[in-house]
């Protein structure tokens, strides 16, 4: 720069012991400490003096990381610096022309060490969830996340995640970040990978630090409460008392709902709704109480107006009061068509079909049975992999560990987790995802296939999502907060809907024998429950609505008694009567990460309504579109949480989220809907017979000899474990079809026989 612009270094006398000046912004100090780390060990990192004086003013690092492409000395090249030499480098780093090099160099080395540091604490945790959850016993068995763990326990699961969530608490990381971002204001200097990285960084650690030490304790007594809750819950005794014979039958959550479903004996399926009312009782008096008055008490400490306030507004961005003003809408405008339906219901099949215990089965007990056979549950790894194929999805180079199976011990409730999330590390390389994902099949049990098929086709939707992440930190594939709830869950509900969609039966509903459900099966399916889909939606708005008056209690009226009296009154006020799945028997109240949460299924079922119109619209087709995939990559899975839910919703559809695509779609008259969908089914079933006739893959439920010849390729490696045990290996049987194969014998050796 010009004479008048330069600045001279620092008289010797006013350098602190590392060097530095009082007077240095926090950049320059950090060069010159680096400076002498060379000098002193011969390591270099920057050629901080020549780069200052060759850089021109805006000058930034590229590629992902921001990483420097010049000014860089071997080490074997690097020569001792004099002092007067530091001196120069910090005359040239303070010039009006900022040192840009240096400035990407520094922030990318604190990025780097945060990245590597989450991403085991991480990984430590998740291993802990995984094998305290699936109730694991064996020392040697080795998750796909790797590395042998001697023993999962809920004391380990409760360090590690201790350890974790200190890690994201930390008060210092937090102020380094500013300082970077500040610093970046003043002097420009990071690439734009670095500042969207640091941004993330700030909102993250936002979520997880608590000023107030009072907070911090009130957290810690809530884990440990609910380590112990969530121990004591899953080695519950839980089944039904036969109403015959008066003997106790045990079956887990899953069991009681699906034989509530379709058992012909009306006390029969009163015994298991009985069964389900008793979880409820239980957690209620292991903890729960303390559970929740400790919860509200953190979140007070905090200055939030509860707890439900709380989780809403870290992982969403907005308060309490914004999500219910929402949900508030949703709720007003569904009212009427309740009423309407619950009058249908006993106007078809009687009062008594409004019962909890009967309402299930009333609507779909016979079609249920008929549909059995055209949904086999050892078929359902299968279709599900020849669907998502069929719409373009891929896994970028995963590994997955599925564990399907339902047995004792292991935890009520479907999930995935990402032990390894998918990130771009600074020197551009792809860290491919591990998922852990568990479901709760029994393939023994009437409308397990559908079921089973069902929540495989929603949590390789989450699964898929959070593979395709390509951000430059872990903490942009990592499924808290500040990760949104509605986010997460709008990939996966939009590819588990396909499930329910005319032509998507006509291809994949198939029997043991290949034939496919017949249409008028599908007709029958769609006169029971279309009219009656809005009870879905009611089911699914009374979790929130319950949690947010829960939590809206005072710790005077918080007890066993009323908290089991406002379950009761939200489910007859939502849904127009108890339901049959006890609002206390849902698993999602107990774990932190979970609770406050299922808000995000309402938001996310609005967006999949929205995110359906928008492909018919564009393309006219969803099932086996390939389009799908690429464009839900591209404007939904990429970016991770660094954009939010309702610009991404926005973004895509081009209109602002609302729920009016689901309310309508509800208040389609029946005759309509059977007949839109019966022209999808028959097109559908015309193009498979046009790729038959022609030789072609229009029909890809061949390769009868499974001999893996790739014509299914997720990119993703599967293991299908059973606990302890693994059944199947897409790398040890040779490809996706012959691990299909394997785990299709399993289930009949197992099951069928």
């Amino acid at each position: 720069g010009a004479p008048e612009e330069r600045t001279a270094p620092p008289p010797h006398h006013l350098l602190d012991s590392r060097g530095v000046a009082p007077n240095m912004s926090r950049s320059v100090a950090m060069a010159v400490m680096l400076l002498r780390v060379t000098h002193t060990t011969g390591f270099a990192f920057t050629g901080f003096a020549r780069a200052a004086a060759a850089a021109p003013p805006n000058r930034v690092g590229g590629g992902v990381g921001g990483r420097s492409s010049g000014g860089a000395r071997s080490a074997g090249t690097t020569r001792m610096m004099s002092t007067r030499e530091e001196l120069a480098a910090v005359a040239n780093a303070q010039r009006k022309v900022p040192d840009a090099t240096a400035g990407c160099a520094i922030a990318q080395k604190w990025i780097d060490t945060v990245n590597d540091e989450y991403e085991s604490l991480h990984k430590e945790f998740e291993a802990q969830f995984w094998g305290t959850k699936m109730s694991l016993s064996t020392p040697s068995y080795d998750p796909a996340s790797g590395g042998v763990h001697p023993s999962y326990s809920t004391e380990s699961l409760t360090d590690t995640k201790g350890r974790m969530e200190a890690f994201l608490a930390s008060e210092e990381r937090l102020k380094q970040c500013r300082e970077y971002l500040r610093d970046d204001i003043e002097a420009p200097s990071l690439s734009t990978s670095q500042k969207t990285t640091l941004k993330l960084f700030e909102r993250t650690f936002g979520c997880y630090i608590m000023e107030s030490d009072a907070a911090k304790l009130h957290r810690a007594a809530a884990t440990k409460i609910e380590g112990g809750l969530e121990s004591a819950r899953n080695t519950m005794q839980l089944g039904a008392i036969d109403p015959l014979s008066g003997e106790f039958s045990e079956m887990s959550s899953v069991a009681l709902r699906s034989t509530m479903r379709v058992h012909d004996d009306e006390a029969m399926r009163e015994a298991c709704y009985n069964g389900l009312r008793k979880i409820g009782d239980f957690v209620l008096d292991n903890g729960f109480v303390e559970l929740a008055k400790t919860r509200n008490a953190m979140a007070r400490e905090l200055g939030y107006a509860d707890y439900y306030d709380y989780k809403v507004t870290q992982a969403e961005g907005f308060g309490k009061d914004t999500l219910f003003k929402i949900l508030d809408k949703l709720e007003a405008d569904s009212r009427p068509l309740l009423v309407k339906a619950r009058e249908q219901l006993a106007l078809d099949k009687g009062d008594s079909a409004l019962e909890p215990y009967n309402t299930g089965y009333m609507m779909a007990g016979d079609v249920a049975k008929k549909m059995d056979p055209f949904f086999p549950f050892e078929k359902a790894i299968e279709q599900w992999g020849r669907s998502f194929a069929a719409l373009g999805i891929s896994y970028r180079g995963a590994t997955m560990d599925l564990d399907l199976l339902d047995r004792k011990n292991k935890y009520s409730n479907g999930f995935c987790h990402w032990p390894q999330p998918a990130w771009v590390k600074s020197d551009g390389s792809f860290v491919p995802s591990v998922t852990h994902f568990t479901s709760l099949a029994d393939p023994s049990a009437v409308g397990s296939g559908l079921t089973g098929l069902t929540t495989l086709m929603h949590e390789a939707g989450h699964a898929a999502h959070f593979a395709n992440i390509a951000m430059p930190s872990p903490l942009f594939s990592q499924e808290r907060a500040p990760t949104s709830v509605p986010y997460a869950e709008l990939q996966s509900m939009f590819l588990d809907s396909l499930v329910g969609d005319a032509a998507w039966r006509r291809k994949y509903a198939l029997s043991r024998e290949g034939e496919p459900l017949p249409w008028e099966i599908i007709e029958e399916d769609l006169k029971a429950t279309h009219p009656y889909k809005v009870f879905g939606l009611r089911a699914m708005i009374a979790v929130p609505y319950f949690e947010k008056a829960l939590y809206e209690m005072s710790d005077d009226q918080m007890s066993v008694e009323s908290i089991a009296k406002l379950a009761d009154q939200i489910e007859v006020d939502i849904q127009g009567g108890l339901s049959s799945r006890p609002l206390l028997s849902v698993p999602h109240l107990l774990s932190d990460e979970a609770s406050c949460y299922y808000h995000g299924y309402v938001l996310a079922e609005m967006a999949v309504h929205q995110t359906r119109a928008f492909f018919m619209d564009r393309d006219g087709a969803i099932v086996d579109n390939p389009k799908v995939g690429p464009t839900l990559t591209s404007c939904m899975w990429e970016p991770g949480n660094s954009v939010s839910f309702l610009k991404l919703v926005n973004d895509l559809t081009d209109k602002p989220l609302e729920g009016d695509d689901w309310v309508n779609q509800l208040k389609q008259e029946l005759d309509h809907v059977i007949t839109s969908e019966k022209e999808a089914y028959e097109t559908a079933g015309a193009a498979l017979d046009a790729g038959t006739a022609a030789g072609t893959a229009g029909d890809t439920s061949g390769d009868d000899d499974g001999d893996g010849d790739g014509e299914i390729d997720l990119d993703m490696r599967i293991r299908i474990v059973d606990g302890d045990d693994i059944i199947a290996d897409t790398t040890e049987d040779g490809g996706f079809l012959k691990t299909c194969n394997k785990f299709e014998q399993y289930i009949v050796d197992r099951y069928r026989k």
